[in-house]
C-alpha cells in the first residue's frame, strides 16, 4: 500500500518502513533504542497514542521529558535545547507525500529544528492519514485540518480555533493569523538528506494523530 511512498522516502536517503499496527511501530522503536541512549521527543499525539512516551519513561533510557509534571516553562526551554545532543529524537510528520518529502509547521520550532539538525538519530512514527499527494496537498492539510486540532487541543486563541481552518485556507499563503498563539511560525519541507539513514520514517497503517 506504501511501496511508493518507502521508495521514494529512501529515493531521498532517509530509511524508510511500513508497519501494519501501532503496537508493530512501538515494538520498533523498543528494538532500536539502545538502553542507556539519550532520548528525546517533538510534541506529537502519535506519539502519546502508540505508547511511546510512556515506553520512554519507563524504559532504561535517558529521557529528556519535555512532559514531566512540574516543570517551568524555562526547564521546558532547556531540555529544548538540550535535545539537540539526544542519541535519538522521536517525533511525528503534518503530512508525509507521495514523492519523498516531509513536510512540518511547528510554532515553538524546536520539533523542526531538531528534525534538520542536532540529534544523531530521528525517528518519525506517522499514521497511514498524513500520506497526502503533494506538496499542495500538504500545506491544505495543516491548514483546514491539523492546524486547527492542535490548537483546541493546545488551547491557543488563534483563527483556526474558533473557525476549523487557517484564515489563509485558500491558498498557499502564509500569512496566517496575527496571534502570539499562533502554532504555525517556520514551515519545512525535508527533501533528500546528506546523511544518509539518520531519518527514519515508519508509516503505521492506521490512521494516528493529527
Amino acid at each position: 500500500m506504501f511501496e511508493n511512498v518507502i521508495k521514494n522516502l529512501e529515493r531521498n536517503n532517509m530509511n524508510a518502513l511500513a508497519v501494519e499496527t501501532a503496537s508493530d511501530a512501538l515494538e520498533y522503536i523498543r528494538k532500536t533504542i539502545p538502553d542507556g541512549a539519550t532520548v528525546s521527543n517533538g510534541g506529537s499525539v502519535t506519539l502519546s497514542k502508540i505508547g511511546a512516551i510512556e515506553l520512554l519513561r519507563k524504559g532504561n533510557y535517558n529521557f529528556l521529558d519535555r512532559g514531566a509534571e512540574g516543570l517551568t516553562r524555562d526547564e521546558i526551554e532547556e531540555i529544548f535545547r538540550r535535545s539537540f545532543f539526544a542519541d535519538y529524537y522521536l517525533m511525528s510528520s503534518n503530512a508525509i507525500t507521495e514523492d519523498g518529502l516531509l513536510y512540518n509547521v511547528d510554532g515553538n520550532s524546536n520539533r523542526v529544528a531538531a528534525l534538520v539538525y542536532g540529534p544523531e538519530n530521528v525517528i518519525i512514527v506517522a499514521g497511514r492519514n498524513k500520506i497526502v499527494k503533494n506538496i499542495d496537498e500538504a500545506i491544505k492539510r495543516v491548514k483546514t485540518f491539523a492546524a486547527p486540532k492542535n490548537c483546541v487541543r493546545l488551547n491557543c486563541t488563534t483563527y483556526c480555533n474558533a473557525k476549523g481552518e487557517c484564515v489563509c485556507a485558500d491558498s498557499n499563503d502564509f500569512d496566517g493569523c496575527d496571534t502570539d498563539s499562533r502554532i504555525c511560525c517556520n514551515y519545512v519541507i525535508s527533501s533528500k538528506q546528506r546523511k544518509k539513514g539518520r531519518i527514519t520514517v515508519i508509516i503505521v497503517n492506521e490512521d494516528l494523530g493529527y
